[in-house]
């Protein structure tokens, strides 16, 4: 009886949990529009959350396309297909490795940058103070930095690619001699518009997931040290466990 009433209790914890972060979406979406008059706010947001995150997505793009060119080479050599390496490189950049290994990414950067920011502001009555002024802190903080991290996602995914694709290129065609116009004309003809638009909608997904975890953790973290910290790790591991989750979901969707 103690496990039912510990499994009833934690099914309904989480189901709480999960009204609150859906009732805190939707005041933010009613919010969006009267926010994006302030453009200078949700650009300076972009820029923190994706251009200070290039560095480790293109070095990280570069790393997987080069360990998926290998691993490709070889499986594909077994059948005789070795010019099918652009192709194989390719989907599985776009449509999975992109999307999930970014936002992942994006989730250990931004996400924990958005979450310890916005919880320093809590502990430090910032949020308070804005309150007492007549200020909603959500249109003015965290709004900006919602929308900074869901435009910022797809455009990280699709660096992601183009430099994973660059690597499996560099791997293939410069050291395991696949020849160059057939890599690049089998992934042109293998890859199609759906597969394109696949990784996008996952990458536009995946960002309003990885952003909302991280300012809802950050808004409503407990006002000390210690509880910062609490919001900031919650921030990662729930956003890469709501990845992947996701990323089966969509996938299943899709085919």
């Amino acid at each position: 009886m103690n496990v039912i009433k510990e499994l009833w209790r934690t099914l309904i914890e989480s189901l709480t949990g999960l009204g609150a972060v859906v009732r805190f979406l939707l005041r933010m979406i009613v919010l969006i529009p009267s926010a994006l008059w302030r453009y200078d706010l949700v650009l300076a947001q972009i820029w923190n959350a994706g251009a200070l995150s290039l560095v480790i997505i293109m070095l990280s793009g570069l790393f997987v396309g080069m360990v998926l060119g290998l691993q490709g080479f070889q499986l594909l050599q077994r059948f005789g297909s070795e010019e099918s390496l652009g192709v194989a490189a390719a989907i599985g950049l776009v449509k999975e490795l992109g999307p999930v290994v970014t936002a992942l990414l994006f989730a250990g950067r931004a996400g924990t940058a958005l979450a310890s920011e916005l919880g320093l502001m809590r502990a430090t009555d910032q949020l308070s103070a804005m309150e007492m002024m007549a200020v909603d802190p959500i249109k003015r903080v965290v709004v900006p930095r919602f929308l900074g991290g869901v435009i910022a996602m797809p455009l990280l995914a699709a660096i992601f690619s183009m430099i994973g694709i660059y690597g499996a290129q560099l791997i293939g065609v410069q050291i395991m001699g696949v020849d160059a116009g057939s890599f690049w004309s089998q992934m042109r003809g293998g890859v199609s518009l759906s597969d394109i638009n696949e990784g996008i909608v996952k990458s536009g997904i995946f960002g309003v997931a990885c952003s909302l975890i991280a300012v809802y953790e950050g808004y409503y973290a407990t006002p000390t040290a210690a509880g910062v910290g609490r919001a900031t790790t919650r921030t990662v591991v729930t956003s890469a466990v709501v990845v992947l989750f996701l990323d089966y979901l969509l996938t299943a969707a899709f085919l």
